[in-house]
């Protein structure tokens, strides 16, 4: 069977989607897991977009070891420069280089010719090779582009020493026949396309992401980009957990395997779902919530006499049958040692004794802990992040049917004040957030709200989910208490530090900047 290599770009990709901003430890989190399902390439950002993505792209170079990490750049010197620095230190270090071979990009956004940005390509990817050993050259927009002058320009940047080529469907146009149409052209016209692997990379604007990705593998492709739950900038990318089940499930058809452990699925997946605050819709195909449910009576009927009428994928496939042992408020350090060994966490000595504090914490309150609730506590323990920042310290409601809900809040500045301050509203959420809001420096607009526990049961944490625009930056934030306000709360601020947290990376790399500007005016 064929080899097909994935390329996840969940990080990169899926971060661009509206909201989404995720903390450098939220990053590291996803990539150990992404290591763990057994992706081939992990994409961990564009070093030269700022200095956090820099910092986390070199960070997780470093540190995983199980596949080659990449970075985006742009076919310039500087982006190339930046990438080099965040990942050479890697086991297989790789650059994703990329410049645009539509019409309509040519013209009206980087105003070249052909002929000049045939020269640009194939400088950059000479430069690159310069210090990666490989470099995957993409030509965004592909499928909008003239088949005849992407053989021209493939041809020439194989040459100059790109040993992947992509050819994204970037806004999500193709469909399936013509997308694979596109790769047959290709293999027919490049003279030298022997020396390459062809790559895909969806958009799932008109619904075909993942059935254009299946059709590219049954035309020679031999790598596949996409995202876990198929996030990603507007209606998002190809989804890899669809696309590994289906070549599993469909291999006789396909002849085609990839290295993916799918026993890792849908952890994967819930992970990537809390880290970003974007839910799984209950009917996605492979992780959704009712993938796996049957209400119909005949459907019922036939699944409980043989699980083959109704189920073409056995739940144990994307491990929905994993060990779903609880812990209780007897466990001691090493029964919750190994259980967080036996879920794949990487924790330093430090992180485990503050996830065991928090977990301590939780069986004071909840008599039964599930892996979803450790899961939970991990990521809250994780953005308790160093630079300074908004928190609560207080908070008291007073709500009835018929007073005037009323809220109190203490809240501690980013200079270390604590703050008092109380407002009303139509409901408690609503008094809660007018009284945060008193004591923000700016306006807040709340942009979405939504809640939803971690397990069943009436001792259930709740998280809360929110997104707001706040000093013109949209981000999400999510809280995670018993208490549904408590968390509505940890949410509202979380988001709002989150853009904080950007704008002094921001800063910091402004001052750089400029420092570096003056050194050389001397």
């Amino acid at each position: 069977m064929r080899k097909i290599d994935i390329f996840d770009t969940t990080l990169r990709d899926g971060e661009q989607s509206a909201g989404v901003n995720l903390h450098f430890n939220e990053k590291v989190e996803i990539a150990y897991q992404l290591e763990r399902y057994g992706v081939n390439v992990l994409e961990a950002g564009y070093p030269a977009s700022s200095e956090g993505d820099f910092r986390a792209v070199q960070y997780i170079a470093r540190t995983i070891k199980g596949c080659s990490v990449t970075g985006l750049a742009r076919s310039v010197q500087s982006d190339i420069d930046a990438a080099w620095e965040a990942l050479k230190d890697g086991v297989d270090p790789r650059l994703h280089v990329f410049i645009a071979t539509s019409p309509i990009h040519m013209q009206y956004k980087l105003k070249m010719s052909e002929e000049e940005l045939i020269e640009t390509a194939v400088s950059a990817v000479k430069y690159a090779k310069r210090f990666f050993p490989k470099v995957q050259w993409s030509a965004e927009d592909a499928t909008r582009s003239d088949w005849d002058f992407l053989v021209e320009i493939i041809t020439k940047v194989i040459d100059a020493g790109a040993c992947v080529i992509n050819l994204p469907d970037t806004v999500g146009y193709m469909h399936p026949e013509e997308y694979g149409s596109l790769f047959r052209y290709i293999r027919e016209h490049v003279p030298n396309i022997d020396r390459v692997k062809l790559s895909a990379h969806c958009h799932d604007d008109l619904g075909m992401a993942v059935a254009n990705s299946l059709a590219a593998i049954e035309n020679g492709v031999e790598q596949i980009e996409g995202t876990i739950n198929g996030i990603g900038e507007r209606a998002g990318n190809a989804a890899l957990e669809e696309i590994g089940v289906a070549l599993y499930t469909r291999r006789d058809h396909y002849q085609a395997e990839t290295s993916l452990d799918l026993s890792q699925t849908i952890r994967t997946s819930q992970l990537v779902s809390k880290l970003t605050g974007m839910p799984v819709p209950p009917n996605k195909a492979v992780v959704g919530a009712n993938a796996f449910a049957h209400e119909s009576g005949i459907h019922q009927d036939g699944v409980l006499k043989n699980k083959l009428t109704y189920e073409i994928i056995e739940p144990e496939l994307v491990g929905l049958s994993s060990n779903r042992m609880v812990l209780g408020k007897h466990s001691g350090r090493h029964a919750f040692r190994e259980k967080c060994k036996e879920m794949g966490l990487q924790l330093s000595e430090e992180a485990f004794q503050n996830l065991f504090k928090a977990f301590k914490d939780l069986t004071a309150k909840k008599k039964e802990v599930t892996e979803d609730d450790i899961l939970t506590l991990l990521m809250n323990t994780n953005v308790q992040a160093k630079e300074e920042r908004y928190e609560l310290q207080f908070l008291q409601v007073a709500y009835g049917s018929t007073v005037v809900p009323t809220t109190t809040v203490g809240i501690k500045l980013p200079s270390g004040e604590v703050v008092q301050e109380s407002a009303t509203g139509k409901g408690s959420v609503e008094s809660l957030y007018n009284a945060i809001q008193r004591v923000l420096d700016s306006e807040v607009k709340l942009l979405d709200y939504r809640i939803q526990s971690t397990t069943s049961g009436i001792d259930s944490l709740a998280e809360v989910y929110v997104k707001v625009n706040y000093h013109g930056q949209t981000s999400s934030g999510r809280g995670i208490e018993h208490d549904v306000l408590e968390a509505s709360a940890k949410a509202y601020l979380d988001a709002v530090n989150r853009i904080l947290f950007k704008e002094q990376y921001m800063q910091v790399q402004n001052k750089q900047s400029e420092e570096i500007k003056g050194v050389k005016a001397l």
